[in-house]
């Protein structure tokens, strides 16, 4: 398609400091978008207006955030006046807070609030002052799991080819609810009903992934019953999903440590996705060894 031909488009990127805006709106770049770094406010309409009469700007991506200080407050009225005139998607990026202060340590960058308070205590004050612009969010994307190469990956596969069936890029995760609940999953279940493997002596120093430690999980009837249902169910929710616009879906699978029951039922599930046509990225948190042995 020529590019003058093109629908206007307009895609506005925001989120916490460190969470990957300048990655993605690369990205846009690379894409052919027209590509804006921390545009003034103030300018935000009349760009808009220029993604529908310049014919070189069809495509625009932009980057709006903290550092526009007071006058981020009038973004949401703004937003909603220029979505009115110009399609508009708007990505919301977020990592957990522990990631976000890992990153401005390895940067050694100082986080936009300034120096007068710790990196932690700037990332709660950001996330607080960005809420409303969350909630106005076409696409909320938490990036703690994604190297930067990933990330590209995962916005080239949304965007690279607007007039593509819409897809959803699935993260299935296993955890151990003795380290916590995994607190970016969409969808969480609790797979502690099933017989524990970490009680046969052979079996504990292995995980999931090990064939005999998955093909006794898989020997009892419960073990099968579940996966039909959860999958069933996943068949059902996915497409409705994909409907609403969503984009991006976490499910995790959390067992007693993460080793066992987590590991070889989030496995089995990514299997059955991929079948479907799903493009599926496996995690597993708390044992991330991959030869099927045990972290010590």
């Amino acid at each position: 398609m020529h590019p003058g031909s093109r629908q206007s488009e307009l895609v506005i990127i925001t989120g916490l400091s460190g969470s990957g805006k300048g990655t993605v709106l690369k990205c846009f770049e690379d894409m052919g978008y027209y590509a804006v770094d921390n545009l003034p406010l103030d300018l935000f309409p009349k760009f808009a207006e220029l993604t529908k009469d310049a014919p070189n700007i069809r495509r625009a991506a932009l980057v709006v955030d903290i550092r526009e200080g007071e006058t981020l407050k009038r973004f949401p009225a703004l937003y909603q006046e220029v979505s009115a005139k110009v399609p508009t998607k708007l990505i919301f990026l977020d990592a957990d807070d522990s990631t976000l202060v890992r990153r401005f340590s390895e940067t050694r960058r100082p986080h936009p609030l300034g120096k007068s308070r710790s990196v932690l205590k700037n990332v709660q004050a950001e996330r607080a002052l960005l809420e409303e612009l969350r909630s106005l969010s076409t696409i909320a994307l938490n990036t703690s799991k994604f190297n930067g190469h990933e990330l590209r990956a995962l916005i080239e596969e949304q965007f690279l080819n607007s007039d593509s069936e819409p897809r959803l890029a699935i993260h299935v995760s296993s955890f151990g609810f003795r380290h916590g609940i995994q607190q970016d999953a969409d969808l969480v279940f609790d797979v502690r009903f099933l017989p524990n493997p970490n009680y046969i002596p052979e079996f504990k120093p292995f995980t999931g992934r090990h064939p005999s430690v998955a093909r006794y999980i898989r020997s009892f009837p419960q073990t099968q019953e579940f996966l039909t249902k959860v999958c069933d169910m996943l068949s059902y929710l996915l497409p409705h999903y994909i409907k609403e616009g969503k984009s991006y879906l976490t499910i995790a699978f959390g067992c007693t440590g993460g080793q066992h029951r987590s590991v070889m039922i989030a496995e089995e599930v990514s299997k059955r996705l991929k079948r479907e046509g799903y493009p599926i990225k496996v995690q597993h948190r708390d044992s991330p060894s991959k030869s099927g042995k045990k972290s010590v």
